[in-house]
């Protein structure tokens, strides 16, 4: 696993992000945190101080585009970004989302990744390549939702389906300039995010260990990296039927619930 010295991870007060940011944590690391809940984030930063980071919180709304470009280019040079924030949120069974849902998910999940991530690929172009050739890396969060358009959270599964393909695709040209990129599309974690579920989840992982997929994943310059594999190549296949039977069946499965929750 690569050391990196340097990071900056938004939506660090729960989940994967605050997972990412412990296993990160240790003497000589630098950690720029963000989240939008002020204590749970506090709580993350005093635990990675406590295994001898050096950290940086601030409360912040990644969908403020200046704000975020800001403190991305204040908290250079970066040896890893990770643009982790989201919210999900979802209709039920097919029931018709709210106009105020589908634009609070595409602001966060989709504008808010690339609040992030543009200053950061504008930042590392400008850092020197290390021993590894590499001038950084970003991390994109995305989710499995993104492979299968369910009709229970058709915000949330096109926005995940936008970050992925946006990253994997602007990997290639990052890549000539030293610069790794990755779409992370996890299954279940348990989270505060799929605390809310009342359904089986498959291949249920906890956040720690997801984590250090995830950093195994970057350490190999995966442009996608996809966990559980099987899990996976479930999403992939039903995302494969016809829309009509796709809808049919995805309807059939309980919906995200209604609320927005940050991550």
């Amino acid at each position: 696993m690569i050391a990196y010295r340097a990071a900056l991870i938004t939506g660090a007060s729960s989940g994967i992000g605050r997972a990412l940011a412990l296993v990160l944590a240790g003497p000589g690391v630098t950690l720029h945190l963000c989240g939008r809940n002020a204590e749970r984030l506090q709580a993350t930063a005093d635990a990675c101080a406590g295994r001898g980071a050096t950290v940086h919180a601030r409360v912040l709304d990644v969908a403020d585009a200046g704000a975020v470009a800001a403190w991305v280019n204040a908290a250079g040079p970066l040896e890893l970004v990770v643009a982790n924030t989201g919210i999900s949120a979802g209709s039920g069974r097919g029931a018709a989302e709210t106009e105020a849902q589908a634009r609070s998910i595409f602001a966060v999940n989709v504008d808010g990744v690339l609040n992030t991530v543009l200053p950061a690929l504008n930042l590392m172009r400008r850092q020197e390549r290390g021993a590894s050739g590499r001038r950084g890396t970003i991390a994109v969060i995305a989710s499995m939702a993104a492979f299968t358009p369910t009709p229970g959270a058709p915000s949330y599964c096109a926005g995940k389906a936008a970050v992925d393909t946006w990253t994997v695709a602007t990997a290639h040209g990052a890549a000539r300039d030293g610069i790794v990129m990755t779409s992370v599309c996890p299954g279940y974690i348990r989270t505060a995010m799929t605390a809310h579920n009342r359904f089986p989840m498959p291949g249920l992982m906890e956040a720690d260990r997801a984590a250090a997929i995830i950093l195994r994943g970057l350490a190999a310059s995966r442009r996608r990296l996809v966990f559980p594999w099987w899990v996976g190549l479930a999403a992939r296949l039903a995302g494969l039927l016809p829309p009509r039977l796709s809808g049919a069946l995805l309807g059939l499965a309980p919906g995200k619930h209604a609320l927005l929750d940050p991550t």
